[in-house]
């Protein structure tokens, strides 16, 4: 069986869901939208770029492919780089997507050295992994090296005390109620300095 560590947790994460690619700009529709989005009629939009009406209908609608000088025309016209022509819209997205975990619900990942809960485990392609996590380790010899990955990383103490040791600060003692931000390629790894296990909270970034 595979040794579940922090890396695994997040290689997983990025991988879960299948990848999306963007759709093909259509130059046509982009000048049209972009003419309506200002309240102009062909003819006024035509004026504005010094283009002829008829040359602009057939642009907007796919007759003619524009030479570079008519595309340097329309984005004087439309007061745009030439570029904002091919890049499309950004459009609001509303996914209204959710998932609540439950207190003693989550799935539970051991290592030597920590305990982790995943929560909102229910939702693929996500762009942050959360996840609860008791640390059972208490010196830094337990761990095999420094733990580092891709992203950056937020960790917040929830329960009794830590040291965070990173790879290029000192180490740092954190209560609860305490909380850093690194970038997770640097080396870091977490320590319970109190009697009990300590438990925290940790978000790291997938996008």
């Amino acid at each position: 069986m595979q040794r579940t560590t922090p890396e695994n947790l997040i290689r997983v994460a990025r991988e879960s869901g299948r990848e999306e690619t963007g759709e093909p700009l259509n130059l046509g529709e982009r000048v049209r939208d972009l003419r309506k989005s200002r309240g102009w009629t062909l003819e006024q939009a035509a004026s504005q770029a010094g283009l002829a009406r008829s040359t602009l209908s057939k642009i907007e609608n796919g007759q003619m492919s524009p030479t570079y000088e008519a595309l340097k025309k329309l984005a004087v016209g439309l007061e745009i780089s030439v570029p904002q022509l091919f890049t499309p819209p950004q459009r609001e997205k509303i996914s209204g997507r959710m998932s609540v975990t439950k207190a003693g619900e989550g799935q539970h990942q051991a290592t030597t050295t920590y305990e982790h809960v995943l929560l909102g485990e229910a939702l693929t392609k996500k762009k942050m992994l959360p996840y609860r996590a008791r640390i059972r380790a208490r010196h830094m010899d337990e761990f095999d090296g420094w733990v580092r990955h891709d992203g950056e990383e937020f960790l917040y103490v929830l329960t009794g005390v830590i040291r965070l040791y990173t790879e290029f600060y000192e180490a740092i003692e954190m209560r609860r109620g305490d909380s850093a931000y690194y970038d997770a390629t640097m080396g870091h790894n977490v320590i319970s300095v109190s009697d009990e296990d300590a438990t925290i909270l940790w978000v790291t970034s997938l996008a």
